[in-house]
Order: C-alpha cells, then sequence, then structure tokens
C-alpha cells in the first residue's frame, strides 16, 4: 500500500509543474499589463518610458517569460510564492488568511453533497419506478442542468428579497461580531446550497445506478438465501461495492466544485480565494494569479490523490 502511494505522489509533481507552466503562459498572454493597472489603482498620470521601465525592472517584468517562469519555480520549490504587486503583500500570507474561508465552504458543500445524495440515491434505487424514484430522478436532472450561479441567484430573490428569512450578502452582518457564531450560519447558508445542490442530485444519480447495478449481483441473491438480514446485506455488500464508482466521481467532480465556490464567493462576497483571484485578474497581479491558481491545482490533485488511496482500500485489487 505504502509503495502505491508514493507512486501516485511522484506521478502528482509533473502533473504540477505542467499545469503551472501551462497556466504561466496564459496569464502571460492575457491582454492588460500590470504596470497600467498599477498605475490606474495608484491614480497616477501617463507615466514616462524611463518610470515605466523602472517599475518593470522592480517587478521583474524586463526578463524574458521562460526566465521569469523558472525563478518563480525555484521560489515555489523554497517556499516562496512572490509578493503582490499592487498589495505588496507576500501571497502566502494573502492566500493563508483567505484559504480557510475557501475550504470551510467547498468542505460543507462537499459534506452536505455526499450525506443528502447518497441517502436519496439509496432510497431511489430500493424503491425503483416509485413515484419517490421518479419524484428523484426528475429533480435531480433539473439541478444538474444549472450552473450553480442560478440557484444561488434564484436562492437570494427568494430566502433574502422575497421572504426576508436569510441575508445576502457577507459572512457577518456590518457592525456584528466576527467569528464562528449564529451569524456566520445564517450568512452560510444560502451559499453552501448554491453550491452543493448540483453535487447532491450527481451523487444521488450515480448512487441510484451503482446501488442497483450491486443489487443485481448474484452474491446478493446468495447472501439473501443463507438467511442475511436484507440490512445486513444492504449496507455490507451491497452499499460497500457501490461506493467504488462513487468515490470516482466524488474525486472527479472536486475541480468543478472549486471553480462553483469561487464564483459563489464573488456573488455572495465571500473573502474566500474567488474574491481574492478575482481581484488579482481585476489587477493583473501575476503572482497572486499563480499562487491562487496553484494552490487550487494542488487541492484537486491532493483531493484525487486522496480518491485513489480510499479507491484501493475499499477494492484491494487496485492496490495490484
Amino acid at each position: 500500500m505504502t509503495r502505491y502511494i508514493v507512486r501516485r505522489i511522484l506521478i502528482s509533481i509533473p502533473i504540477l509543474i505542467g499545469i503551472s507552466a501551462v497556466v504561466f503562459i496564459l496569464i502571460n498572454l492575457a491582454p492588460g499589463d500590470p504596470i497600467d493597472a498599477l498605475v490606474d489603482r495608484l491614480e497616477m498620470e501617463v507615466l514616462s518610458n524611463e518610470e515605466v521601465d523602472r517599475l518593470r525592472e522592480e517587478l521583474g517584468l524586463n526578463l524574458p517569460g521562460p526566465v521569469r517562469y523558472f525563478i518563480w519555480l525555484r521560489d515555489v520549490l523554497s517556499g516562496n510564492l512572490g509578493k503582490s504587486f499592487h498589495k505588496r503583500t507576500p501571497v502566502s500570507e494573502l492566500i493563508i488568511k483567505r484559504l480557510p474561508i475557501t475550504l470551510g465552504l467547498v468542505g460543507a458543500a462537499i459534506t452536505l453533497g455526499l450525506v443528502l445524495g447518497i441517502i436519496a440515491g439509496v432510497i431511489s434505487a430500493l424503491r425503483q419506478y416509485s413515484i419517490t424514484d421518479m419524484s428523484f430522478s426528475l429533480a435531480a436532472f433539473f439541478a444538474v442542468s444549472i450552473p450553480e450561479f442560478f440557484f444561488a441567484l434564484i436562492f437570494m430573490f427568494l430566502f433574502a428579497v422575497v421572504l426576508g428569512w436569510l441575508p445576502t450578502f457577507g459572512m457577518w452582518t456590518a457592525g456584528g461580531e466576527i467569528g464562528f457564531n449564529l451569524d456566520l450560519i445564517r450568512h452560510s447558508i444560502l451559499p453552501i446550497l448554491a453550491l452543493a445542490l448540483r453535487d447532491i442530485a450527481g451523487y444521488m444519480r450515480y448512487t441510484r445506478a451503482s446501488v442497483l447495478d450491486a443489487l443485481s449481483g448474484e452474491y446478493v441473491t446468495t447472501a439473501l438465501a443463507k438467511g442475511l438480514h436484507p440490512n445486513v446485506v444492504l449496507w455490507k455488500h451491497v452499499f460497500r461495492n457501490a461506493l467504488i464508482p462513487i468515490v470516482t466521481i466524488i474525486g472527479l467532480g472536486l475541480p468543478q466544485l472549486v471553480g462553483g465556490a469561487f464564483i459563489i464567493e464573488n456573488l455572495f462576497s465571500w473573502q474566500g480565494l474567488g474574491v481574492l483571484g478575482y481581484e488579482a485578474i481585476l489587477q493583473r497581479d501575476y503572482p497572486v494569479q499563480m499562487g491562487v491558481i496553484m494552490i487550487s491545482a494542488v487541492a484537486v490533485v491532493a483531493a484525487n490523490l486522496l480518491t485513489d488511496i480510499v479507491y484501493a482500500f475499499i477494492d484491494p485489487r487496485i492496490r495490484h
């Protein structure tokens, strides 16, 4: 098992390096110039050529693209993500401050999606072709067909504007106490629901299909013929075999969940990595853009690695 994990980790290293190279190229090919954005932020008039050259040299923009990439890669390998062009703050400090917010949002959405999706999928499979099954399936097809931001706008209008039950923007009420409290929970309900709804529907559909496939196995008939209680057969035999494709779908769905979290954060004004990355794009702040994207890439690769490890524990054949 240890060799399997080490092998998966070693495979992940060139993947991350390749992602960083592609992202660096795309960021530098995007229209706009960090110098122009910096001048606009400082409300300065048009700079002379000498001043522009001085700023470019100060920010390292006077160097060729490949040289800047390898300098950035060298610094990252030594634990330095660089310094923000605009905030003049180390990128690592900005990310460390915002990362828990995004992780909390994504983690809550994953947990809610898994719990409700798997429960609904099992119920739907056990009551195949019933009204419950058809209702769940119809709702799931509707949910997976609509992007997260549309649900977010609907929830804002319904629960905040029409009913007035929940707040719309921010993580805490202005002037209120900041921390993990009831106010934070009230502000988090709508973002988590908007982010988790498609996952609930997706996990429900895959769980239903996996459980139905497992129920048709001969080992289920044998277990029931031996006199095992149906609940024991369901949870000990059927559900464990049905988990294998579900675990795979969880790993494959994480990139979409992270991307959705960035959009949801901006819609609900949650000061996580999504807002930080969006501000960096507007300001053409290359170091912050690279830092946010690479942290997201590491999270996705780590989640896929964890998925492979869990997959190997569930099905020992994978290790070999």
